[in-house]
């Protein structure tokens, strides 16, 4: 059965009449107790066992510098659209934002590689048709040749399966100087690349056009190349134990409303 949309204000009305009291009492009081009911926030709290660990392993390689290493914050954006509009963008101007057809033709898909260099800011990136073990391997390998050879080097990365794939496990074993460290299950927002990631797609690939992949992959090599002739790092300041306490009382919650 299909339900017809209810707007905020049609909501507001309806949460009204219920209780016999106007519209204006019920957003007054909203007002007062801080409520929002028309805005809402996805998340997810991770189940996984060794999410401690892993959150204080990751959160430490952001706070304390290493000596002789790099870390490195790795990740793919992967099926990035070549999206063409069907007519023109119009420009934003004083009292109008930017504006963009909403229909559009498909012309393929990409997955850009992305590592951040948590010292200071710069990227190593790779865009590749998919994101496999093959092309993860690609990535290392690139990595391996950007970077200065007497460095080891500590790599941030999700439990994607690829990351750990049996060949790319060999090829570790081979490169002892990679060190592997993986973010909790359902926790990608600890992986610091995710910014730079978030930043490219609403900067430069969300609102423009493309009619190719491979227009759309030029387009992501020069936003790189200008980020990297100036690049800011990303300050990690959230404390383990301060994430840890959140993540208690969250869960604490959930148990409550359970109950």
């Amino acid at each position: 059965m299909l339900h017809a949309m209810t707007s905020p204000c049609q909501s507001l009305r309806a949460r009204a009449e219920r209780p016999g009291v106007g519209a204006t009492t019920i957003r007054r009081v909203w007002r007062s107790n801080g409520l929002k009911p028309h805005l809402s926030r996805a998340f997810k709290l991770s189940r996984d066992p060794r999410f401690e660990d892993k959150l204080l392993d990751v959160v430490g390689l952001y706070m304390n510098s290493l000596e002789h290493a790099l870390v490195l914050s790795c990740d793919e954006k992967s099926r990035i659209q070549a999206l063409s509009r069907t007519q023109p963008g119009l420009p934003m101007k004083r009292g109008r934002a930017g504006a963009v057809t909403h229909d559009y033709k498909r012309h393929g898909t990409t997955t850009l590689f992305a590592a951040l260099n948590t010292l200071d800011g710069s990227v190593i990136s790779m865009c590749q048709p998919r994101h496999r073990h093959g092309e993860w391997l690609k990535f290392l390998r690139l990595i391996d040749r950007r970077t200065p050879k007497h460095l080891s080097l500590h790599l941030i990365a999700d439990n994607y399966a690829t990351h750990s794939h049996p060949d790319v496990q060999t090829w570790l074993a081979r490169h002892p100087r990679f060190v592997m460290h993986f973010t909790p299950t359902s926790a990608s927002w600890l992986n610091m690349v995710e910014r730079f990631l978030r930043d490219i797609a609403d900067k430069r690939i969300r609102r423009d056009s493309f009619t190719s992949v491979a227009e759309l992959e030029l387009a992501i090599d020069l936003y790189v190349a200008h980020h990297n002739i100036d690049p800011k790092p990303f300050i990690w300041t959230a404390r383990a134990s301060d994430i840890l306490a959140k993540v208690t009382r969250a869960k604490a919650a959930l148990v409550a409303l359970a109950g």
